[in-house]
């Protein structure tokens, strides 16, 4: 196989999760493993929460929700509420909310029709736009009376900030404030505002044995406001191996496009990660990698399948290995990495192809 690896440190995730459940006071944690737990593994992340005590998860939709709930059979899974946050679209997905008890959250009262007809009687979250202008109920006090008509049940009502990283946008305080009024006029068991910069940017106010919070970005290591750190530790650390090391002369070009050149005789590594994996091409001459014997930079395009690194020969072989991001002393961290390639850690995580092994660490280095 190809020496690329994507090694996941439970751990660190574990870790992560209590430094959240501190931050969030009274409040339930529900933990977003959406999008294949960020990219880092579905079952083996949600195992790890759960074992810290995690009842509650988001995912991306049913079919998501169907797998962690089947993953989760042996741990009384009927007692953990698995939220599916793009709702349902078609009867199928009805169906699979059905049978394998996922809270769908709701936006469009077409969805409540599906959900009649597929005879559903379980629980459910409503949506509310209150600023971010994505998705949401228009009418929330309608919506709740005409699931009350029904035998469905309403878990609570959600919302999403905007601007949560930026605590001093003027939106901020406006979704705050609209949401607390749409509290005021319903009756939810629970309510639902604040992500991994909410929490961060907005504790006090997150706070509440009646509050849900939605803890994503901040599970997985990246801290959601670098300006306000909370102590967390990177989970997901991206490396590959040197494949090959060939010499060039003063002169010589490297990679599509011929981007770079040798200003003096040195030597090239090539390593086996590309833009296929998951690498950003934005990396091109900018990106480095920590190894062993300090920083290499990223010389040439990164290519589908490989990247190249200006090396000094005398220190490098065939065969070891190089990290891109991650968790060992030294390594670039994700945030570093996704603003160079003018992104976000979460498209950095998220983007980290299938075809990339993954590996899980538990505390003490031990490899699952």
């Amino acid at each position: 196989m190809r020496p690329i690896f994507a090694t996941i440190h439970l751990g660190h995730l574990a870790h992560n999760y209590q430094v959240m459940k501190s931050q969030a006071g009274d409040s339930q944690m529900m933990a977003v493993v959406k999008a294949n737990a960020y990219g880092h593994g579905l079952l083996p992340v949600s195992e790890t929460l759960f074992a810290q005590g995690c009842r509650s998860f988001a995912v991306t939709d049913a079919l998501e929700g169907k797998i962690l709930r089947e993953g989760l059979r042996s741990k009384d899974s009927e007692h953990i509420e698995i939220a599916v946050l793009s709702g349902i679209f078609d009867p199928e997905d009805a169906d699979l909310c059905q049978r394998f008890l996922l809270s769908p959250v709701l936006s469009e009262r077409s969805q409540l029709s599906l959900l009649n007809a597929a005879n559903f009687s379980g629980n459910v979250w409503i949506k509310v736009d209150t600023g971010m202008h994505r998705i949401g109920a228009e009418d929330v006090t309608s919506f709740c009376q005409a699931i009350s008509e029904t035998p469905i049940k309403l878990a609570g009502i959600m919302s999403h900030l905007a601007c949560a990283d930026t605590p001093d946008h003027d939106l901020n305080q406006q979704q705050i404030q609209s949401f607390e009024a749409i509290q005021q006029i319903t009756n939810s068991p629970r309510y639902s505002l604040h992500n991994s910069a909410g929490l961060a940017a907005f504790k006090a106010g997150a706070s509440s044995t009646n509050i849900t919070v939605r803890p994503g970005l901040a599970l997985y290591g990246a801290e959601p406001m670098m300006e306000k750190p909370l102590g967390l530790k990177p989970v997901m650390q991206l490396s590959a191996n040197i494949i090959q090391i060939r010499p060039i002369e003063a002169g010589d070009c490297v990679s599509y496009g011929a981007t770079w050149q040798a200003e003096t005789p040195t030597h090239i590594a090539v390593v086996a990660a590309g833009y296929a994996d998951g690498l950003p091409r934005l990396l091109s001459n900018q990106g480095w990698v920590k190894h062993h014997s300090g920083r290499l930079p990223i010389v040439g395009r990164v290519c589908m399948d490989y990247c190249l690194l200006a090396v000094d020969a005398s220190q490098v072989k065939t065969g070891e290995s190089v990290i891109f991001f991650g968790f060992d002393h030294g390594a670039p961290l994700a945030n570093d990495v996704a603003e160079l390639a003018q992104t976000i850690a979460y498209e950095l995580f998220t983007s980290i192809s299938p075809r990339v092994q993954r590996l899980y660490l538990e505390d003490g280095g031990h490899r699952r």
